[in-house]
Parts: C-alpha cells; structure tokens; sequence
C-alpha cells in the first residue's frame, strides 16, 4: 500500500468519525430541537381561525422529508417573526400585526427553553392567559397587548424572573392584579392599562426598582394609591388615571425626581396637592384634573422649571393661584377651570411669552386681569369663564398675533369692546358672554375674518349691528341674544352662508324678519324671541331645511303662517307664541313627524288643529277660535248638513245602497283568500311566540314588570322624555325604579299591510342579541306589545357623534386624542361584525348620528333597524338603505349588499371627525378632484381645536389616508374593515419629516 493511499483512507475513516460523533453530540441537539419548536408552531398555527388570512406564509416544515434539504432547514432562517441563537435554537418570536386569530392554549410553551424574546401585540388572541407561560424561564420581554385576551392574569406570571418588559394593556383582563408581578424584579417596563382590571393597586409593586413606566390607566382600579410607589425612583411615566382610586395623593411621589408625566385624572381622589410635588424637576406634563381635591395649588408647582402641561380643572381647589406659576418658562397648557380659587391672576404669568395654550376657566375667581397680558404674543387659547374676574376689558386686553381662541365669558368684565380684537388675524374663537359690557359692537371687530364663533351674549350692548359683520364669512355661530341691541338686522348678514347658529333673541330689534335669513342653509338652530318684529312670517324661512329649532315667540307678528314652513323637514322644535298670528293652522303641517315640541299660545288662530301627536300636547291657550279633539278646545263643526232634506236623503240612499252591495261582493272572495290565508298566518303566530320568547329570555327582569316600569318612567312615552326621532322610531330616556337609566326605542306604529318597521325591528334583534362587543351598543331587552314596539339599550350620556360635532361648545370637547379613539371604537366595531360574526352583519347606515358617546367618549355603534345578516346561499340583493352622504356609490346601479357599502360609510365617517362637520359629496372631491389634491391636511382639519400633537398628527395622517382608501369608487379596492382595524391599533408610521402633508401625497 502506497503511504499516499494510506493517507487518503486514514483520512476518509476519521472524517466518518468525526460525523458520527457530531450526529450524536449534544452540539447537534439543534436538529432536533429545532424540529420540535418548528412542530410546536405549526400546531399552533394549524388551530387558527383565519388560515389564509394570516403574514405565515413562509411557515412549512417537513421533517420526514429528507430528500429536500430546504424542508428540513431550521424554521430560524426564512420563517417571519422566528429568530434563533447560535445553536439553532428559537430565542425571538415577532409576530405583532400578524393577523393572528385564535388562542395562546395550543402554544406548546415547554418546547421554547430559550426563548428571551414573545412578541404577539396587535392581533385577535381570544381567551385567557395560559399558566403555562411560566415554562418560558429565559423571557426578558413579553408583549400580549391589543388583542381580546379574557379571564384574570395568571399568578404564574410572576415565575418569569428575568422578565424585563411585561406588556398586556388593551385588552380584556378582569380580576385583581396578582400579587406576584413584585417577584419580577428585573422588571423595568409594565403596561396592564385599557383592561377591566379591579381592586387595590398591591403595595408590593412598590418592590420594583427597576421599574421606568408603569401604565395602570383605563381599568376599574380601587382604593388609593400606595405610598410605596414612592420607592420607585427610576420611574420615568406613571399613569393611573380613569380609575376609580381614592383617598389622597401621597406625599411620596415627591420623591420620584426622574419622573416626567403622572396622569391621576378622572379619579376619586380627596385631599390637597401635597406640596412635595414641587420636587418632581424633571415632570413635563402633570394632571391631576376630574377629581375631588381640595385646598390651595402649593407654590411649589412654581419650581417645576421643565412643566410643559398643567391639568387641574374639575376640582375642589380654593385660594389664590400662587404668583409662582409665573416663573414656569415652558409652560404651553394650564388648565384650572371649574374649581373655586380665588385672588388676581399672577402678575407674570405670560412672562417670556412662551404660553401657547392658556385655559383658566376658574370658578369664583376674583380681581383684574394684569396689565402684563399684554405681553403674552404667543397666546393661542384663552379660556377664563365661568368666574368671578373684574376690570376693564377694553384696556387689559390688546391684540394677539397667534390668538386661536378667547373665553372671557361668566365674569364681572365691564367696559366696552376693544377694536383690538380685530387685529388678531388668527381669532377663531371670541365669547365673552355673561358679563357687565356696555357700548356698542366695534366695526373694526369685521377684520376678524377667520372668526367662526362669536358670543357676546348676555351683556348690556346697545346700537346696533354693524354692516361690518358681515365680512366675518367663516362664522359658524353668532350669539347676540340678551343685549340691547336695536335696529334692523342688516342686509350683510347675508354673506354668512356657513352659518349654523344664530341666535339674537331678547334685544330690542325691530321692523320685519327680513327674508335673507332664508339663505342661510346651514343654520339649525335659529332664535329671534322677544324682540319687537312685526308684519308676517317671511315664507323664505322655508327654505331651511337643517333648521331643527326656531323661536319666534313673544314679537309682534301678523298676518297667517306660511304653509312653506312645512317644508322644515328637520324641524323639531318650534315656539311662535305671544304674536298677533291670525288665519288658520296650516293643513300640511299634519306631515311634520319631526316635531317634537310647538308652542303656539296667545295668538288669534282659528279653524283646527290639525292631526300631527305634537299639537296633542302643545300649548294652545290665548287663541280663542281653534277647534278639535283636543284636551280644552271645542270639537270643530261636522260638515255635514244637519237639516238634510228628504230629496237630499234618497239620493243618498240611491247612492249608498249599490256600493254597499259591491262591499259585499268583495267580502265573499276576500273571505277565501282568509282561511287559506289563516294556515300561514298561525304558523306565523308560532314563529312569534318563539321570537318573544326570546324577549323575556334575554331580559335580566320581568318582562311584564318592565314594560310597565318603561310606561310609567316615559310617562307614556310623552314627548319631554324623547332624545330623538328618526325614520323608523323614536328613541326615549327611562330612569327605571332601581336608579338605572336605559334608553327605549319605540318604534312607529306598523300600518295595515305594512311590514318594513316589523322587519326592521326583528333584524335589530337579530343582529344584537348575540352581540358582545364595547364598541356596539348594548341591547338589554325588546318587547313587542300591542300598543308599543321598543327595543332597549343602555343610556349613553354625550348622544350622538353628529350631534355633537354640531355643537360648538361639545364638539370642543372632542379633542385630538379623543377623536382618533373615537375612529378607532367605530374600525374595531365594524370589523367585528363583518369578520367575527357567523353570519357576518352589515349595518348599512353606518354615519355620525348612528355612533353613541359614552360618558367618557367612548364610541357605540347603533341603530341596527337596516343591519342585514350576509348568508353564504344568498345574494343578499336589497332594498337601498342608509343614509345620503354615507352610501356607496354602487349602491345607484346595483342593490347588492357587501361588507363594503360599510368600508365606504366608514371612509367617510372618518373624515367628518377630523374635518369636523358633515361634507356630504363634497368629500369625495377630495380624493377625485386634483385642484383639491394640493389642499394640506391641517387645513381641513377642524380648526375649533388647536394644532394636534406630532404624534396625533401622525395618528391623523394615517387616518385620513385609510379614510381616503375606503372610500375608492370601487368597492373591490377598498380595505376590509379588519385590515383598517390592524392599522389604526399599530403604531402610526411617522409624518414628522412632512409636515406639510397634502391629500395628493395621502392618496399615492
């Protein structure tokens, strides 16, 4: 054997050796292991919802197949979201925003023994929390959060010692937080906010020193709030605000120094600021507001040198504001309305100029406002109402170059108005209502043209009103009303075409209403009482369609009412008592269903009253020659001849006889279409006694006895108890006997072969009795009487969404934050009925009217009247439904029902919320038009709120893009209501390098 062949086989044997020590060594334990993690995600995988619906793709494996090396590759180099160590191994899963629908209970956790790393936010887990999850001893960072995960937080979780991170907010845990989460010592991060968690905040969090944010907001927390939260001192953000916490700030707070926000709003909390909170150096924003404390603002707040935002309003909090806030440099928000200080404003609270966002509606504040206002140049909002301030408003305010926004209103102001106010170019805003003003309204007030809202109401303003005013073209509400103020009202208000409050009610104006008014097509509310008008009605006024109240009353006004008022189609609320109307009630006012309350006492009308419920409980008194069946009137005249004669009576009889013989003959054939007829009806009877089983079932009471606790709680259903009307019902306000208020639509009465309210009744039964979701209204019983059909909800407090928007002074109130949660409730909503329901439902009126505000903003979706229930073996082809504005353009050609004619109402939905007011069609030129493709988003925002944060911003940016998305001509192109949903639940992508962001750039 040559010494080169024997080389050659020596080193050929100990290859084979060394191969076969490497298969066997613990090394290559990798293959195996990663074969077992690759079979234990892949079960997982297997047990979700949505298997073609999902970012997995790329997750194959299959071990027993070996003449494939890529099949038997480790899961760590091409499946999404997998990571592995060096050995193979899986140390990392990022599977958030996934599209993830299914439970953590099939996740074989025992086959991860190196996992660090669980990322599994913004998907659709159901159900609890494994205990489990403790077998994952090497964790450091675990992210659940934005998911529907249910059930209690298992106290196994505290077995992670290694954990760091710890995210499970947004979710649907209930319970009390364990105890245990203190035995995560390295823990640095824990987010537990947005759940339904209850009982005491546990002291021993206070054991977490590593801990730099701790978000316990949004749950339904008790108790106070631990004085070993102190021991905290690397915490950087802590928020336990909308709680239900208790008892006093502890004066251990104090000590947090590396703290730079702490929310404790919307609380229960007692007691008095302590004054340690002074030593918070490092705190940026601090709000403290919505609660219950007392005594005075410590002067230690002055020393807060980096306090950007302070939030104390709604409290109890008395004394002076100390002179110390003035040194506070980089303060922009300070809010301290509705409490009771007292004392002058510090004298250098605009010092530097660095005040952008001024709110002090402060109750039973006294004393002048200081000359060193003057120097506030950056001022964007000033809201001082509801107070006690004195001093002379013409001289302690000049002109503001940035000024948004001014509320001087509820005050002891006197003076007269400054011209100043017309060289803030940026007003939008000016109310100054309730105080001690004299003089006349300004000209100069006119240079004001970006002015929409102007309230000067309640004062002792005399003259009249300048032609000036009429420049003010952006002006949505324009309150005058308790003044002196005489005159006629000028031509030029006829330039206001965006008007839709106005209000000039108890002044001494005179002459006649002039017929411009009927020009203003947006205004809904419109007030002239109590001024000295006389001559008639302008039938112009008819023309304003949107006008839901008009007051005319206590003028001198003459002649008929216009038969053109029963054009008002949203009209509800009308008073034009105390005139000198004359002539009869229009007969077309029986078509009013809207109307909701009139009052037309102590006129000279006659003739009757026609037939419409409103009259049956309106004032009627003062008008001595009106007739009717009607509670104090005298029945009207029958028509009919009393002294018929003889001839006139055989006539009748020859007349009579042969229709009354051809009744008859249609009585016998209808008589056997009846008994075939009555077979179906009795198995009908059967289905209905089944669906009013399902009444009583899903009630919580006695059905009879809540029925007649709902009769007497509306008293009838009288109409001072209704919110609203709409086409199919309306909806009524019950404070039952336990001291729970709910909400009761009573549907309109069914007539003879009319079966659409029927219909509509049992689909809103059928889409909500199975629904459990927080953003959809919840449905609390139904009861389908002879006399009344009702559903019955929860009472939601705010109203409507579209009610709101309309209001000047609620729609403020929506601020930036509260809008975008508001998009989002209404997205999670819709995806829920579209892709969580068996069978999916379609509202099909989705629009601001139909989304309910909570006390707290939350979104509900409602009115389920036209929701239709997708079935596999059905076209689905309907009747069109919806509301104008908010409904597919498909919907003109074809009748076909989709999930998309709700993607469509959405898009537009969207934008009214950031926009501010309903644009109808106009929209659509928004996404079609390219002269309107330039138009920068901020501004067509709502300008009544300041510029939004850039993190809000960006939250906007990607709301108006999906908006813009769902509203494409085609419905195949727009996004399922479930992808809209993921989007708006991740992280927005940033827009801070644009700004300037235009719709053209939205729409590509």
């Amino acid at each position: 054997m040559s010494t080169s062949t024997f080389y050659g086989e020596a080193c050929f044997l100990a290859c084979v050796i060394m191969y076969a020590q490497l298969v066997s060594s613990p090394n290559n334990a990798f293959a195996s292991a990663s074969s077992n993690e690759a079979e234990a995600l892949l079960k997982w995988k297997a047990s979700f919802q949505n298997q073609t619906q999902n970012n997995l793709t790329s997750w194959t494996y299959s071990p027993s197949n070996s003449t494939n090396p890529k099949a038997n590759a480790s899961p760590c180099n091409v499946w999404t979201g997998i990571s592995c160590n060096t050995a193979g191994s899986v140390n990392r899963i990022n599977l958030t925003n996934s599209g993830i629908q299914g439970t953590l209970h099939e996740l074989s956790f025992l086959s991860f023994p190196n996992l660090k790393y669980l990322d599994l936010s913004v998907n659709e887990l159901r159900d609890g929390i494994p205990p489990q999850i403790s077998s994952l001893s090497k964790l450091i960072y675990l992210d659940l959060s934005v998911n529907q995960l249910s059930g209690q937080i298992p106290s196994e979780i505290g077995l992670l010692t290694n954990l760091e991170v710890l995210h499970l907010n947004d979710n649907q845990l209930n319970g009390l937080i364990p105890h245990e989460i203190s035995q995560l010592t390295f823990l640095s991060e824990l987010a537990l906010s947005d759940n339904s968690l209850e009982g005491m905040i546990p002291v021993s969090l206070g054991n977490l020193k590593n801990l730099t944010s701790l978000y316990l907001h949004e749950n339904q927390l008790s108790g106070s709030v631990p004085t070993s939260l102190g021991n905290l001192s690397n915490l950087i953000s802590l928020a336990l605000h909308r709680n239900q916490l208790s008892g006093s700030i502890p004066s251990s707070l104090g000590d947090l120094t590396n703290l730079t926000s702490l929310y404790l709003y919307q609380n229960n909390l007692s007691g008095s600021i302590p004054e340690q909170i002074g030593n918070l150096k490092s705190i940026v924003d601090l709000a403290l507001g919505e609660n219950q404390l007392n005594g005075s603002i410590p002067p230690s707040i002055g020393g807060l040198s980096n306090l950007v935002s302070l939030f104390v309003r709604d409290n109890q909090l008395s004394g002076s504001i100390p002179q110390e806030i003035g040194n506070l440099m980089k303060l922009t928000i300070l809010e301290l309305d509705s409490n009771q200080l007292s004392g002058h404003l510090p004298q250098n609270i605009c010092r530097g100029g660095s005040l952008k966002n001024f709110t002090a509606k402060i109750n039973q504040l006294t004393g002048p406002i200081p000359k060193s206002m003057k120097m506030c140049k950056s001022l964007i909002r000033v809201s001082l109402q509801d107070n006690h301030l004195t001093g002379n408003i013409s001289e302690e305010f000049g002109a503001y170059p940035n000024l948004h926004t001014i509320d001087l209103s509820h005050n002891n102001f006197y003076g007269e108005i400054s011209p100043m106010w017309g060289l803030c170019p940026q007003l939008a805003t000016l109310r100054i209502a309730g105080n001690n003003l004299t003089g006349s309204l300004p000209p100069e007030i006119g240079n004001a043209t970006q002015i929409q809202a102007l309230d000067l109401s309640s004062n002792g303003l005399v003259g009249v009103i300048p032609n000036e005013i009429g420049r003010l073209t952006s002006l949505l509400s324009l309150n005058l009303n308790g003044n002196q103020l005489s005159g006629h009202i000028p031509s030029e208000l006829d330039s206001l075409k965006d008007l839709e409050y106005l209000d000039l009610s108890t002044n001494k104006f005179d002459g006649s209403i002039p017929s411009i008014l009927g020009d203003f097509s947006q205004v809904h509310y419109l007030n002239l009482s109590n001024n000295k008008f006389s001559q008639e009605i302008p039938f112009q006024l008819g023309k304003l369609v949107h006008l839901s109240q008009l007051d005319l009353s206590h003028n001198s006004l003459e002649d008929q009412i216009p038969s053109e008022m029963s054009q008002m189609q949203s009209l509800e609320i009308l008073n034009l008592s105390h005139n000198k109307l004359s002539g009869s009630i229009p007969k077309n006012f029986e078509q009013m269903h809207s109307w909701v309350q009139i009052d037309i006492s102590y006129n000279q009308l006659q003739g009757p009253v026609p037939n419409n419920k409103a009259f049956q409980d309106a004032p009627l008194e003062g008008n001595e020659g009106l007739c009717g069946i009607i509670a104090g009137l005298q029945p009207c005249p029958s028509m009919e001849n009393k002294h018929t004669t003889k001839k006139d009576r055989r006539l009748m009889f020859i007349i009579i006889f042969p229709v009354l013989g051809t009744i008859l003959l249609l009585l016998a054939f209808l008589g056997i279409a009846l008994v075939t007829k009555r077979r179906n009806k009795e198995q009908d009877t059967k289905q209905s006694n089944v669906e009013h089983r399902e009444v009583f079932s899903i009630f919580e009471f006695d059905g009879r006895r809540m029925y007649d606790e709902i009769i007497n709680a509306t008293n009838d259903f009288d109409a001072l108890y209704c919110l609203g009307k709409g086409r199919s019902g309306s909806v009524y306000k019950a404070e039952l006997l336990s001291g729970s208020i709910v909400a009761v639509k009573k549907l309109h009465p069914i007539l003879d072969g009319e079966e659409s309210s029927r219909k509509e009744f049992l689909n809103e039964i059928r889409a909500l009795i199975e629904i459990r979701h927080r953003n959809i209204v919840k449905l609390r019983g139904f009861c389908s009487h002879a006399n009344h059909s009702f559903l019955v909800y929860d009472y939601l407090e705010k109203g409507s969404l579209g009610s709101t928007l309309s209001n000047e002074y609620e729609a403020q109130k929506l601020d930036w934050s509260t809008r975008v949660r508001i998009v989002k409730g209404v997205a999670h909503a819709l995806s829920y009925m579209h892709h969580d329901c068996s069978p999916p439902i379609v509202h099909r009126d989705i629009s601001s009217n139909n989304i309910l505000l909570n006390y707290e903003y939350e979104p509900c979706v409602s009115d389920f009247g036209t929701a239709k229930l997708l079935n596999a073996d059905s076209l689905n082809w309907t009747a069109r439904a919806g509301t104008y504005g908010y409904i597919a353009p498909e919907l003109a050609y074809t009748m076909k029902v989709t999930e998309k004619c709700d993607v469509y109402s959405f898009g537009v939905l969207a934008l009214e919320v950031i926009m501010g007011k309903q644009l109808g069609e106009v929209i659509s030129s928004f996404s079609t038009s390219p002269a309107n493709g330039d138009k920068l988003l901020k501004d067509v925002l709502d300008q009544r709120l300041p510029a939004p944060t850039p993190y809000v911003q960006d939250e906007l940016v990607t709301i108006a893009s999906l908006a813009i998305a769902c509203k494409h001509p085609h419905p195949q192109s727009r996004p399922t209501m479930h992808k809209v949903s993921q989007v708006l639940s991740s992280h927005p992508a940033s827009s801070l390098g644009q700004p300037e962001i235009t719709f053209s750039q939205l729409i590509s």
